[in-house]
């Protein structure tokens, strides 16, 4: 196991989950409420040698795909009844950023919305978080360091809460509980954190050393994300997905772009119950074609193509043609989205804060434009 220090400390490597009690005691957390989904409760990852101990702790399984604002406000009822004194988030990134959610609201009064950065939030939100652990199962989303939670409010719109207060105190990144992961998770996952080292590396913003974690990050996923869909017990594999995913989500700090602008919109249809990953693998190629048209863009997308031996070709062809591998579906209709929520969506990508930060400033136009390419 390697210890990482960089916006939070992190335990990396086969084996690390045996590092939460004494996690735990280091952070003073004595009765920590355990937020989980039943998906990993029913694969057994619960069942673990080294999670005996939470065994008698209060734990709230009934996390949305994703998370809400009234599931937000149960395993808070949860955290009061029992009296806890911190959060561990074992899973993927719905379980993780609603236990953000609560973790905040643990500590802070009111109603959340008044916290979502679009709504001028971020500055209300203080150190008095609660202490929350963070235990990746699948290798995608980041949120174990991600500074954000995404949570649907009551009125269907799909916030962003962002502050260095909601980096999870300890995040702890075990490979070997993602050798279970099926294959379509393992690739709609694995795309999500590509996208996050593609879009983060492309934001205007400058922090040269998150753009240098983005690229490494990019070429990890990429070399390895092929032999992790098409083998799920290989290791390294698997453990070179988990650091690119877990380097994706330290390059937030430069914000992502219009994928994920138009991702979290469409997130935002109730009834769809639509995967964050997958629409980021879809949408990613046509956001790159648009985006390829700002110089400064360009140039850094020619950077990855050539990390990742990309020739004769682009790179959002080559995306593309990933995506057919790993099984990605092709098109916006095959997870039955339709025309007639495009106005929607677009408005609601206009106003998300991942729009601020994409390389070109797009209109409503060319929202509908990127949507109707892959319908």
């Amino acid at each position: 196991m390697n210890i990482i220090n960089y916006l939070t400390t992190i335990h990396f490597g086969a084996g690390a989950i045996a590092s939460l009690a004494e996690t735990l005691r280091d952070l003073g957390v004595s009765n920590p409420l355990l937020i989980s989904d039943h998906g990993i409760k029913a694969v057994g990852l619960l069942d673990n040698q080294a999670l005996q101990f939470l065994r008698a702790a209060p734990a709230f399984l009934d996390v949305p795909t994703n998370p809400t604002e009234a599931a937000v406000r149960q395993a808070l009822d949860l955290y009061r009844q029992h009296d806890c004194d911190g959060v561990v988030a074992i899973g993927g990134g719905s379980p993780i950023d609603l236990a953000k959610g609560v973790a905040l609201l643990a500590t802070h009064s009111g109603d959340l919305e008044q916290y979502a950065a679009i709504l001028g939030g971020t500055a209300k939100i203080t150190s008095a978080v609660a202490p929350l652990v963070a235990v990746p199962t699948t290798a995608g989303t980041g949120s174990e360091v991600g500074r954000a939670a995404l949570i649907t409010l009551q009125d269907g719109r799909k916030l962003g809460f962002i502050s260095p207060f909601l980096i999870p105190r300890r995040a702890i990144c075990d490979p070997q509980l993602t050798l279970g992961l099926p294959p379509f998770l393992t690739a709609a996952t694995g795309l999500d954190a590509l996208s996050h080292c593609i879009e983060t590396y492309l934001s205007p913003r400058f922090n040269p050393p998150a753009e240098a974690i983005a690229v490494d990050g990019f070429a990890r996923l990429w070399n390895a994300l092929p032999k992790a869909f098409s083998n799920g017990s290989d290791l390294e594999a698997r453990s070179e997905v988990m650091m690119g995913a877990l380097q994706g989500g330290l390059t937030f700090q430069k914000g992502l772009g219009a994928v994920h602008a138009l991702s979290h919109a469409l997130g935002g249809l109730k009834d769809l119950k639509l995967h964050h990953g997958t629409l980021n693998a879809i949408l990613m190629p046509p956001v790159l074609r648009v985006n390829a048209s700002v110089p400064a863009a360009a140039d850094k997308i020619r950077r990855l193509e050539s990390v990742a031996g990309i020739e004769d070709t682009s790179l959002a062809a080559a995306l593309d043609v990933l995506n057919l591998r790993l099984g990605v579906p092709a098109k916006l209709s095959d997870l039955g989205v339709t025309r007639d929520v495009f106005a929607w969506t677009c408005e609601r990508a206009l106003a998300d804060h991942s729009h601020q930060t994409n390389p070109r400033d797009l209109t409503h136009q060319d929202y509908a434009d990127i949507l109707e390419s892959v319908m």
